[in-house]
């Protein structure tokens, strides 16, 4: 999203769509640092607030230090780079409104694999089949929570 240079320039649209759910999901008040689903979705929600407000040390311990997020164009982007972009946002509203814009207007549904300690969280395009994979993000569970490891974003027009 997006909204979310959330992920960066190049990944924001793809960003914010992928934690709409999640968003839904922290809202909702789910436990973070539980061993299921209905976590990881609240964590891909707390992560697109933080990046949308700036909150840089939650990034900076939800990122595994060997982060990579790889964007719809192919460029290669790094824990680093994830939470220089959100500091961008601090002390501004503007990056959430144009998230919230983002997910009004690019309806997305969401699928998550829990395998042991690793989870996919998958956004695709609600419309009928073929399904359209839109973004993915890898998490592991470590240390009594979820940490994100790898993002990869397609291009949807």
């Amino acid at each position: 999203m997006s909204f979310r240079y959330l992920r960066s320039m190049v990944c924001a649209q793809a960003c914010g769509l992928l934690l709409v759910l999640s968003f839904h999901a922290h809202a909702a008040g789910a436990d973070e640092g539980a061993h299921t689903k209905a976590a990881v979705l609240a964590v891909e929600g707390h992560w697109l607030r933080a990046e949308g407000t700036g909150d840089v040390a939650w990034l900076a311990q939800m990122l595994s230090p060997a982060y990579r997020s790889v964007g719809a164009d192919g460029r290669v982007h790094d824990r680093h780079a994830i939470v220089e972009g959100a500091r961008k946002n601090q002390g501004s509203d503007r990056a959430m409104r144009e998230i919230d814009a983002y997910l009004k207007t690019h309806p997305t549904d969401t699928r998550v694999l829990l395998d042991g300690d690793l989870a996919i969280v998958s956004f695709y395009d609600p419309a009928p089949a073929p399904e359209r994979l839109r973004s993915s993000d890898v998490f592991v569970y470590r240390d009594g929570g979820w940490h994100a490891i790898y993002s990869q974003h397609s291009a949807m027009k």
